[in-house]
């Protein structure tokens, strides 16, 4: 009897240590984690890279050179609310998700609207701006035109950006129509500009801009956007808390108004457009 009690108490205490080196073992990945993380990275550097892209009037170059815009004013605020000074790092946007897979920025901040095969290559914060999709079309090439439908013609050539939303959103609205794809958007509005192109599909209010800036040429023939996206900022994925920051201020940011009054300044006025001009 006092050798099976003797088993037993040992059986136990071997169970005890192995449950506390499990403890130990998961506290130390934990940390592990947390040490890992890009917010821990930031905060520690002192600097926060951001990743980019040029979108009229989500971020651009001023009379100085220096970028403003939507997603600028947003980085400033992640920046500052953080505590840390702010490094924008502009990509050419076909190659801006693997630029920071590689750890080339942070996070990117650039209009990204959230799709599923892009998430499956990095996570995305809750939106923070919901985007929708417009035409800006030539005067004489596409007179007449008025719906989707109109520029859904094998003999209608659409430029787009390459590797944005406008890609997937001709391709769904205007199947049959040419797609031509350019790796900078005012290389698409030039091939517009030139009459090689009927139209150029891209992101709020961008189209409304170019028809106003070149109404001699240009108009806007959809009464209404299409194909609406949400817009989130990307990270690596794995960094829960990264992604748990970002998306807390996020609710905060919409929560104060900032966001509202922000997308309000850059998107339903021309205000800034002296800054650029």
């Amino acid at each position: 009897m006092k050798g099976k009690r003797t088993g037993r108490i040992l059986g136990i205490m071997v169970l005890a240590m192995g449950l506390a080196t499990g403890a130990a073992s998961a506290a130390s990945v934990q940390q592990q984690l947390v040490q890992d993380s890009i917010l821990e990275q930031v905060l520690k550097r002192g600097v926060l890279r951001v990743g980019f892209s040029t979108f009229v009037p989500w971020a651009m170059a001023d009379k100085q050179g220096n970028f403003i815009g939507f997603e600028v004013d947003v980085a400033k605020r992640l920046a500052q609310d953080m505590g840390v000074k702010l490094e924008l790092v502009p990509t050419k946007w076909s190659g801006i998700i693997p630029a920071l897979l590689t750890g080339k920025f942070d996070v990117i901040i650039g209009g990204m609207g959230i799709k599923a095969e892009r998430n499956l290559k990095v996570n995305f914060s809750i939106p923070y701006y919901y985007s929708g999709m417009s035409i800006v079309a030539h005067k004489e090439m596409a007179k007449g035109f008025k719906l989707p439908e109109d520029f859904n013609r094998p003999e209608v050539v659409i430029a787009v950006r390459l590797g944005t939303t406008a890609v997937a959103a001709a391709k769904k609205y205007m199947p049959k129509a040419q797609l031509r794809q350019f790796d900078e958007e005012s290389q698409a509005l030039q091939e517009l500009l030139n009459g090689k192109a009927h139209a150029m599909v891209s992101e709020e209010p961008m189209p409304a801009f170019m028809a106003i800036k070149h109404a001699d040429k240009l108009f806007v023939p959809l009464a209404e956007s299409f194909d609406k996206s949400p817009i989130g900022l990307a990270v690596r994925k794995g960094d829960v808390d990264t992604l748990n920051f970002l998306n807390n201020w996020i609710l905060v940011a919409q929560s104060e108004g900032w966001l509202a009054e922000r997308r309000h300044y850059w998107f339903e006025t021309r205000d800034w457009e002296s800054l650029v001009e």
